[in-house]
């Protein structure tokens, strides 16, 4: 441990995806590319409107130390770990990141008092320093896949298994809105291998860890912690939200992208992995048995895994198996189903990377993903440091503001975040800081009548 972990402290939080960071080969993040992004193309000013949540001073209902209670960490070079920085203004950030040029930057709870000066509460027991409040996040990785994809490996990522992000997002984004009635919510790439979801509106950063672990639990179908043999057993009527994720997302999503993209049954060893899962075993010899027939004696015009899929399915379904129809959903679920990062959305004082962070391994900004049009999404040509610096090259190193911003390929992103998400977020808060104050001012004179 450094002498900077040591004073800044590093008990009771998790960081995100804090494994060495060092780049291999040529460096991706030049320490010099990386001052020019932060000076040139970092939105400090939008990050801090949206964690300060209306908190901004211009109006007498805001709570002027809300942002000064937040906390920040920073990942220097060579994994030094900066915990429980905080800062009063947007300047104070800017100038902060700017000095330090962190190569990730993560971002913390709201604390009852300010981060920095935490040791002088410490004797007052738990209630001296505590998490007040955080935004509901989800954190979701491709290698958490690896036992249902083919294509990739390891943290690696492709459009092949990349559908399985775009199956995560859509599931869990219509639960939250729909069934949990959360409409601030924004979808961020990890800049390498999976996505992180930030929800944002007031009720969810106020939730206690038990709330957001019941809400975590709503979301996960997988038994225990493993991923094994049964990793998922669906019982009596389907539940309504498993049903419409089944129906609206899951199903064409296996049948149009997993089933001939990951190649599910093009060899013994991969369908015997999804035979396993039917628990007659007069269906399985049946289907085994015909599956190697026709790899030795016939051609197929039409794709095999489609073939198989459709003869597995026919058997399941049919009036002379009603007990095993579920079967098919079951496999769709353990292949599609999204597969949360549990510990991640349980507990308050998780530490999860900000957007536009540029990632120390790959290069790629970590930019937002609209949930409407995941599909489209492609982490292969997510705008990197290099691109960028090669931008502002071509458009002159002079080139500040927004004008600058939106020549890079990095402007798309920012037009998305601020009218998609920032704008509405900040006119809701503004509005329930309004409708507060104005409650207390109501109380106020009615308290004065007595």
């Amino acid at each position: 441990m450094s002498r900077e972990e040591a004073e800044n402290g590093r008990d009771n939080m998790e960081i995100d995806g804090c494994e060495p960071q060092t780049p291999q080969g040529n460096a991706v993040l030049d320490a010099n590319f990386l001052k020019i992004y932060y000076g040139k193309l970092f939105p400090h000013e939008d990050i801090f409107k949206w964690m300060s949540y209306g908190n901004d001073g211009k109006h007498p209902g805001c709570d002027q130390s809300y942002f000064g209670r937040r906390e920040f960490s920073f990942t220097l070079e060579n994994d030094i770990y900066l915990r429980y920085q905080s800062f009063n203004s947007l300047s104070e950030l800017e100038k902060s990141i700017n000095e330090k040029c962190p190569v990730k930057i993560d971002v913390g709870p709201v604390y009852n008092v300010d981060p920095a000066k935490r040791n002088a509460y410490a004797k007052a027991g738990d209630n001296g320093f505590t998490p007040v409040e955080r935004e509901l996040i989800f954190d979701l990785d491709i290698n958490d896949y690896n036992d249902v994809r083919y294509c990739c490996s390891g943290n690696d990522v492709c459009l092949d298994c990349w559908s399985l992000m775009t199956a995560a997002i859509k599931v869990i984004d219509t639960a939250l809105r729909d069934d949990f009635g959360f409409d601030h919510i924004l979808w961020v790439y990890s800049g390498r291998r999976g996505v992180h979801c930030w929800v944002c509106d007031r009720k969810a950063r106020r939730l206690n860890n038990e709330q957001r672990a019941a809400i975590a639990g709503y979301l996960h179908v997988y038994k225990g912690n493993e991923y094994g043999h049964k990793k998922v057993s669906l019982t009596g009527p389907l539940h309504p939200f498993l049903a419409r994720s089944y129906n609206e997302v899951l199903k064409d999503i296996f049948e149009e992208r997993l089933l001939c993209g990951q190649k599910l049954f093009s060899s013994e060893e991969r369908f015997e992995k999804i035979l396993e899962m039917i628990p007659d075993e007069s269906i399985t010899s049946e289907l085994r048995g015909k599956w190697l027939e026709s790899r030795q004696s016939s051609r197929l015009k039409e794709d095999i895994n489609v073939v198989r899929w459709g003869q597995l399915k026919h058997i399941l379904q049919s009036r002379k198996h009603k007990g095993l129809h579920r079967c098919v959903e079951e496999i769709v679920f353990c292949y599609a189903y999204p597969r949360l990062d549990m510990e991640v959305s349980k507990h308050m004082n998780h530490l999860l990377k900000a957007p536009f962070c540029v990632h120390p391994k790959t290069g790629r900004v970590c930019v937002p993903i609209d949930p409407n049009h995941c599909e489209e999404f492609d982490p292969t040509t997510v705008p990197t440091l290099s691109k960028l610096l090669g931008e502002l090259n071509v458009g002159g190193l002079s080139a500040v503001g927004d004008d600058g911003l939106y020549g890079t390929s990095l402007g798309r992103s920012i037009r998305y975040f601020r009218s998609h998400f920032l704008q509405p977020l900040l006119k809701s808060c503004k509005e329930e800081i309004e409708s507060s104050y104005n409650a207390k001012l109501r109380e106020s004179k009615n308290s004065l009548r007595w």
